[in-house]
């Protein structure tokens, strides 16, 4: 489906009643009352034009203010083409119910071509959350032939904050971009498909692309152990760079992003069947890095950005890698098979050595649909996010819960380290020499060999890259979780 446009409009009656709807925010105090707290004098116009009490209103609803709720009754007047009014609880008017609201003003609309104007937020930094909300709560995708609700919303805020708006607009069509990248199909989705998809998405100034396969990899014993299980096309490294002319002296930042076009395991097949079933979305963390250097032409930042995404399709046949296999990582490290289920840390290693030898990075961040430990103990809420930098976790925690992508700094508990021994080779690569039940943790210490000496973060997105139901900002399934905050991040580097 195509994306809702956002556009900042004047903070006027006459602007704001060309609308089809008008969405007003509003709150319930302690004593019971209805508070309407962005805008009141606009919205005491809006109850003199319709010759409405809109506390009355509320109150035969038995409306309670929780975010998220919403509540419409219908409007008439001959002046204006207004037919709605949209009431939406604010709750606590915290930052995430902001978000809730504006996902809750989504859904409202999704699937028809109504322009709605939105009342509910007037502070900076809410005002990007509402919108960026309101659009992705009308996200949809399917590939049904009859019945496609397929009509678009439009979508209009106050342009007291304009840029704000115009950055949400950009934030959200990136999530977008990697919804739609998530959710296809893995018979269409193959390495080679990403990697046409990576060359669409930079056809623009200041971006640019290289893409390895065949023989191309051979000094990739990750990707290939990975990807050579699959029928042909095979795996792909693909290299996009963010680089304009002058940008030498800007931090660098690369990203690497494991692409899994689908997971089955490999010969350590996954069991029940309907494990696999979610698992097209196993290359979410290279959809997030292509997402995010995708955005970079506009945002412009005084950043040199590189995404590395790692893709291959863990198949099972008779060139599958097999547990006790023993592979050479770039860079010349070798590692014992465990278990192939464990394949996205492979593919990923390839990428963190690569980047440590060749590309010199300032940042060097991960990104990955890991473990499902990191979903255990952090649900779908949080992403594990692994660093030794304190300070810098500290700044990727506070905008996380700024932009809605939120991480938990985890901890990289050295005395695990003697789980990745191996008999035969550097690492064992699952960490079965103990049972320390930190699956994560583990995965994460392996990764970190192979970023060297590198200010390096690793993200375990399995929990939020994911959603199980259909509710809120997210729809069933991908959910573009990483953009906004590495957006954010890369964003005030620079």
């Amino acid at each position: 489906m195509e994306i809702p446009t956002l556009v900042a409009r004047p903070l006027e009656l006459d602007s704001l009643l060309q609308c089809d709807a008008v969405a007003i925010g509003f709150t319930k105090s302690d004593k019971g009352e209805f508070v309407f707290p962005s805008f009141g004098a606009l919205v005491s116009k809006v109850e003199n034009k319709f010759e409405l009490d809109l506390a009355d209103e509320l109150a035969f609803f038995s409306a309670t203010g929780n975010a998220g709720e919403v509540f419409e009754i219908p409007v008439s007047d001959s002046d204006v083409p207004t037919e709605r009014l949209i009431f939406v609880g604010l709750g606590k008017q915290t930052l995430p119910e902001y978000r809730n609201a504006g996902a809750a003003l989504g859904r409202k609309v999704r699937g028809t071509s109504k322009s709605l104007y939105s009342l509910a937020s007037s502070s900076r930094t809410d005002v990007r959350a509402h919108a960026i909300a309101m659009i992705l709560g009308t996200y949809q995708w399917n590939q049904k032939t009859v019945n496609i609700k397929s009509e678009v919303p439009r979508f209009f805020i106050a342009d007291t904050h304009a840029p704000e708006v115009q950055r949400a607009e950009l934030m959200a069509k990136y999530v977008w971009l990697v919804r739609d990248l998530i959710h296809t199909p893995s018979n269409i989705k193959t390495p080679a498909w990403m990697a046409e998809q990576a060359k669409v998405l930079t056809r623009k100034n200041d971006l640019s692309i290289k893409v390895l396969s065949g023989k191309e990899l051979e000094e990739f014993g990750g990707l290939l152990a990975v990807g050579n299980s699959s029928p042909q096309p095979g795996p792909r490294f693909i290299e996009v760079t963010y680089a304009p002319k002058g940008s030498n002296s800007w931090p660098h930042v690369v990203l690497v992003g494991k692409g899994i076009t689908f997971d089955t395991g490999g010969v350590s097949l996954k069991r029940p069947y309907d494990l696999m079933i979610g698992m097209k979305s196993d290359m979410a963390g290279a959809a997030a890095v292509l997402g995010v250097i995708s955005a970079m032409p506009e945002i412009k930042p005084r950043v040199r950005v590189t995404a590395l995404l790692m893709c291959a399709e863990n198949s099972l046949s008779s060139t599958a890698q097999r547990p006790s296999d023993v592979i050479t990582h770039y860079g010349g490290t070798t590692v014992e098979v465990i278990n192939t289920d464990a394949e996205g840390r492979l593919v990923l290693a390839d990428g963190l050595a690569y980047a440590d030898k060749n590309l010199n990075p300032d940042y060097l961040v991960d990104v990955a649909t890991l473990t499902g430990a990191a979903t255990a103990g952090l649900s779908r809420n949080y992403a594990a996010m692994y660093t030794r930098d304190v300070a810098l976790a500290k700044t990727l925690s506070a905008l996380g819960e700024k932009s809605g992508d939120r991480v938990w700094h985890m901890p990289l508990l050295d005395d695990y380290k003697g789980a990745l021994a191996s008999d035969v080779a550097d690492f064992n690569h699952t960490a079965d020499q103990a049972k320390f039940s930190a699956g994560s943790v583990t995965a994460a210490l392996f990764l970190e060999h192979f970023a060297g000496k590198r200010k390096w973060v690793h993200l375990d997105i399995a929990g939020p890259a994911r959603s199980d139901n259909d509710a809120g900002e997210n729809p069933k399934g991908g959910t573009g979780f990483g953009v906004r905050l590495l957006i954010d991040w890369i964003a005030g580097l620079g």
